[in-house]
């Protein structure tokens, strides 16, 4: 099964639109299936004092405390929504955006979006969730900082609304940018598949590509990366996210798991049938045999090639009378 994979430029466009394009560029690069951005209002999304979060004051070098301050300059209107969506289709790379207030999700629903992706940070959020719920869309759904109840209680809040469970997929997250290796815990994205019987996947803020890698080996049809064109701007998710060259080699090395995964019924590959004859052994004579001669473990032995007789039926050949005359190494 392929995996969707969700190249998550975020607001790492720096509310710039030449910038978002050059992202969509990246992604599309990379083999991405889409690219995603987000959608929201400030004055909708937080309070005009809410502080931001410590990663977020690390990575911004700068003196405003203020959450508001920095989303304001993050906004994108409808017309740049807009823009992106038609130059995404024109480079056939699917456009998702997260919305995180009620006139966002109205504006992608507007704007044609099919999938909405839930943030972990409203997974506890009702009203948002019965008005995604409402759309019948499919949803994927981040789960941050979320236990297994809170998940299940957004579950049957998107399901009650409207939405079909067939059409929620789940991703295993952690909020922290970037995720430390030891808070990862990959084994609960499993957990929450087997849980809720949903497909599932992993929304990463790692340093690095080898976390997706392993998510899509145990399971995930969804994986979500952050990207930026350059790591060292200044800006809340820079840091934690890959760099054009990486979000490349992921994409790949994921394609490559994909078909390394194969069918699960153990059977000789294609490619190695031709080295059964070379590399496996057959019973063979380890000295001259005369006609008439009984065979045993004394004139017999197992050597290379494969063509003859399987030494796996050894005990039916030792005891019995050689046929014909055997030359040292000949197949018996």
């Amino acid at each position: 099964m392929k995996t969707f994979i969700i190249a998550e430029a975020g607001v790492n466009h720096n509310g710039d639109l030449n910038q978002a394009l050059a992202l969509i560029d990246a992604a599309v690069e990379a083999g991405a299936d889409a690219v995603k951005f987000q959608t929201f209002k400030a004055e909708k999304l937080v309070s005009k004092n809410a502080s931001k979060a410590a990663y977020q004051k690390e990575n911004m070098n700068g003196s405003d405390d203020s959450q508001f301050a920095m989303l304001k300059k993050l906004e994108l209107d409808v017309t740049t929504h807009q823009e992106l969506i038609e130059y995404c289709n024109k480079h056939n790379i699917m456009f998702l955006s997260t919305p995180f207030d009620h006139d966002s999700i109205e504006m992608l629903n507007d704007l044609g979006m099919n999938i909405f992706k839930v943030p972990s940070g409203e997974i506890t959020n009702l009203p948002y969730l019965r008005h995604i719920g409402r759309l019948n869309k499919q949803v994927i759904l981040s789960t941050g900082m979320a236990d297994i109840g809170e998940i299940e209680d957004a579950l049957d809040v998107l399901i009650g609304a409207g939405t079909s469970k067939e059409s929620i997929t789940i991703l295993h997250a952690n909020t922290m940018y970037p995720t430390p290796m030891e808070d990862v815990n990959l084994k609960a994205m499993q957990t929450i598949g087997h849980t809720f019987n949903v497909p599932y996947g992993y929304s990463d803020h790692t340093l690095g590509i080898e976390i997706d890698i392993a998510a899509v080996a145990m399971g995930a049809t969804v994986i979500e990366k952050h990207f930026t064109l350059d790591n060292t701007m200044e800006g809340p998710d820079h840091k934690a996210s890959l760099e054009p060259d990486e979000l490349i080699a992921m994409v790949k090395a994921i394609r490559n798991i994909e078909l390394a995964l194969g069918s699960s019924v153990k059977k000789p590959s294609k490619s190695e049938k031709p080295n059964i004859s070379v590399a496996r052994k057959s019973v063979v004579a380890s000295k001259m045999i005369q006609k008439g001669d009984l065979l045993s473990e004394d004139n017999l032995t197992v050597k290379r090639p494969g063509n003859g007789i399987s030494p796996m039926r050894w005990d039916n050949i030792v005891g019995t009378v050689a046929q014909k005359k055997y030359d040292v190494d000949e197949f018996i």
